[in-house]
């Protein structure tokens, strides 16, 4: 991991290169707060969206340029690029959802479909999904725009959504051997409700069910394996689960409030969260070599989750 950005209700978004040394950078011009900050896989472009009703995408160097996107009729509460880089999805209190192009920074299309304000929208190759303050998920097709299925599994407000990655990432070449990665058929999405759900989008079916904290659920996010989550609550934890098994893995407890957010690494080698307390928080999570060395115990105590570095700025984080 090169870099680290996070953004905040102070209005800044901030990103932190770690080589060769630590040095961080404060790029001005969103309004208000800023609820989502997410790099381009391509990793020339950072978006952040804002209660400012704008998206920004920046260049992730010194000076901190930008392009503005306007088009919301209210604050843009998710962004999201495509795995080409390509395109950019937003979501927004306006009860939308925007696809737009970035080679020519124009708005190609919209989802109209929820009764509430949209907090997340993500990409899959052939497909979106959605989740909104109307307590329901929806999945979109790309092609047709239709809405291929609506969950109403969850009794309170969606605050995030997520493909499985095996529907996210392109082809990828790993120790030598071509893996292909599959259209994704699952779907997972966190609530007020203090659960956080998976879906087969083919059979319409919840497949997993996790009541995971003792509070708000606020975010979740896929391991780059597919085969682990993190969630983040209100509670103040952060939690890794094993979605093979079904299982708890480990808690991890460091920040003093409300945890927003949390995202692995490209690489799932760590993990950054963020927080109420204005921390951002980096932490080695090493699962792999965890996981072989605990095969028969569970909750794992992980050797080396501890945090990696304390950074005063937060809500939202987000690492390529």
């Amino acid at each position: 991991m090169r870099q680290l950005a996070s953004g905040s209700l102070d209005c800044t978004v901030m990103i932190w290169n770690f080589k060769p040394q630590m040095r961080a950078f404060r790029f001005l011009g969103h309004k208000g707060p800023v609820f989502d900050v997410q790099f381009a896989p391509s990793g020339d472009l950072l978006a952040s969206a804002s209660q400012d009703r704008s998206v920004r995408l920046w260049i992730p160097t010194v000076k901190g340029e930008s392009h503005m996107i306007k088009g919301h009729a209210g604050g843009v509460r998710s962004v999201d690029f495509s795995y080409d880089s390509a395109e950019l999805l937003t979501a927004s209190d306006d009860k939308s959802i925007k696809l737009w192009s970035l080679p020519t920074r124009r708005f190609v299309c919209s989802w109209n479909g929820h009764s509430n304000w949209v907090r997340s929208a993500r990409f899959s190759p052939d497909a979106r999904v959605s989740g909104s303050d109307d307590k329901t998920v929806k999945v979109w097709d790309k092609a047709t725009r239709n809405c291929l299925a609506t969950f109403f599994d969850h009794s309170g407000i969606i605050n995030a959504v997520r493909f499985h990655p095996d529907g996210t990432s392109p082809p990828r070449c790993h120790r030598g051997v071509l893996i292909i990665r599959h259209v994704g058929n699952t779907v997972g999405a966190c609530s007020y409700d203090h659960t956080f759900n998976l879906w087969d989008v083919r059979s319409h079916k919840l497949i997993q069910h996790y009541p995971a904290h003792d509070a708000s659920v606020t975010c979740i996010d896929f391991h780059p394996s597919g085969n682990y989550i993190a969630s983040t609550s209100t509670d103040g934890t952060i939690k890794l689960w094993d979605v093979r098994e079904g299982h708890l893995l480990y808690t991890m407890h460091g920040h003093n409030g409300a945890v927003n957010c949390a995202t692995f690494s490209s690489d799932s080698k760590f993990t950054a969260t963020g927080s109420v307390d204005a921390l951002v928080m980096l932490w080695d999570t090493d699962l792999d070599k965890c996981l072989h060395a605990n095969d028969s115990h569970f909750p794992v105590a992980l050797p080396k989750s501890k945090v990696l570095k304390h950074i005063n700025q937060t809500p939202h984080a987000t690492s390529p």
